[in-house]
Parts: structure tokens; C-alpha cells; sequence
């Protein structure tokens, strides 16, 4: 009798939430099993390995991503709006994929940071279609790791740290992009 998907939703989420929480090494397999409430048998019905645990993580990565990548090329105020405006971690699944991503970067897992440079090419790309100078671009790219990176660490994007808001950093994404005139200002409202 086949295990309930269920069981693969709650394995995959552990290995997750064990990555973001405690990092690669604390993310055993006995652990996975434990956190999920899945026996260690069901665990290995679902996933064979640690390496399949971390293609499965890559997959959902992967997944989020794209649907990002559509809205983002969707958004009526452009790529660059939306990857800044997105880059502060606000606690979402793709976020913690994300995160646990780089844990598994940092442990020195070679596919996991081949995902991470693909995921940033995508979104580069996007922002450059909108951006035509490759360096202008390439700073609103890192405008929002820093957003990401920050708001990762302390929660929230620490405004009274940097004395900026979003919306003033929206503002120079605008003004990088030459979309300034355009757009009135959007301090008061992010």
C-alpha cells in the first residue's frame, strides 16, 4: 500500500526547517525522520538518501522560483521593482527553501550552489531586459541581496539601522532605471 504524499510533504519540510534552523550537519537523517513524526523506514520509502532529501529541496526550490520569475515579469511596475520589493524575507516557503539552500551552499554542497547561481542568473536576466546597462542592473541585482540578506539575519529589513526605508530604496531603483519621473514617491507607503 503506497504512503500517503503527506508523508513526503512533512519529510521534505523537516529537512528543511532543520536546515534553516540548525544547519546542514543537524540534519540527519534520524533527525529528518523525528521532526517529520515519520518512521525511519517511511523516511527512506520517500527519500533513499540525504542527497535525495537535498534534490527534492533543490526541485522545490527550483519550482518557487520560476513561479516568482512570472510574477516578476508580470508586475506592472517592472523586474527591478518587484526583485527589490521581494527581497526581504518575510517568512514565506520559498523563503526558507531559500535559506536552507544556501545552509547546504555553505556545507559545501556543489548542486546546491549551481541552483543558487542559476536562480540569481534568472533574475538578473529579468531585471537586465528591463535595465539595459549591465552594471546598473547588476547593482539593483545586489541592492536586493543585501535587502535579502539583512532581513534574513534580523527579521525585518532593519530601517532604523541604515536610516532608509523600502520605499526610499524603491525610489533609486527607480531613478537607476530611469523610471523616476514617471512614479511619484514611495516613502510614505511602504
Amino acid at each position: 500500500m503506497p504512503r500517503p504524499p503527506k508523508a513526503r510533504e512533512a519529510l521534505l519540510a523537516a529537512y528543511r526547517d532543520l536546515l534553516v534552523s540548525e544547519g546542514e550537519r543537524a540534519a540527519t537523517m534520524d533527525a529528518v525522520a523525528a521532526r517529520a513524526g515519520v518512521s525511519k523506514g517511511g523516511l527512506l520509502y520517500h527519500f533513499k538518501s540525504k542527497d535525495a532529501l537535498a534534490e527534492a529541496l533543490l526541485g522545490a526550490l527550483r519550482e518557487a522560483a520560476a513561479s516568482d520569475r512570472e510574477r516578476m515579469a508580470a508586475d506592472p511596475e517592472g523586474p527591478a521593482r518587484y526583485f527589490v520589493r521581494t527581497s526581504v524575507n518575510s517568512g514565506t516557503d520559498m523563503d526558507a527553501l531559500f535559506v536552507a539552500t544556501v545552509r547546504l551552499a555553505q556545507a559545501g554542497h556543489p548542486e546546491a550552489l549551481a541552483v543558487l547561481e542559476e536562480l540569481d542568473a534568472a533574475w538578473l536576466e529579468l531585471i537586465r531586459r528591463e535595465i539595459a546597462d549591465p552594471a546598473v542592473a547588476t547593482a539593483v541585482m545586489l541592492m536586493g541581496e543585501g535587502l535579502y540578506h539583512y532581513s534574513s539575519l534580523a527579521g525585518a529589513w532593519p530601517e532604523q539601522s541604515f536610516g532608509t526605508s523600502l520605499g526610499e530604496l524603491l525610489a533609486v531603483v527607480d531613478r537607476l532605471s530611469g523610471r523616476a519621473a514617471a512614479r511619484p514617491a514611495d516613502s510614505d507607503r511602504d
